[in-house]
């Protein structure tokens, strides 16, 4: 199992839930609202706190734990609808998932 997790822009996520809907056994994925910021070259100057603190830009954040045979495609669908070819489209990365168990089955 893996988790595969990505960082793209609110206008990407209609697409990318079109397509997993047309994806056999796609696994399912949680959607967070979340705010950002990327690194930048240089150091930047802000004329106030305020400026600093609110200089951040609206995103979303899916979650997704796949089966190891459905990574590839998952990924893939992400990163091709996510894509805009410009600075800021996003993230996206795969971790190993050690142990998953359904909250709705009994424990063992």
């Amino acid at each position: 199992m893996k988790e595969i997790k990505a960082i793209i822009q609110p206008k990407r996520l209609e697409r990318i839930r079109d397509a997993f809907r047309q994806m056999p056994g796609f696994p399912g994925m949680t959607i967070l609202k979340v705010q950002g910021c990327s690194g930048h070259q240089g150091l930047e100057r802000h004329n106030s706190l305020r400026a600093e603190l609110t200089e951040f830009s609206d995103k979303i954040r899916l979650e997704i734990v796949s089966p190891d045979e459905q990574v590839a495609e998952v990924v893939q669908l992400i990163h091709q609808h996510a894509y805009s070819g410009k600075q800021g489209d996003g993230l996206l990365w795969v971790t190993d998932v050690v142990d998953v168990r359904r909250l709705s089955l009994p424990p063992s």
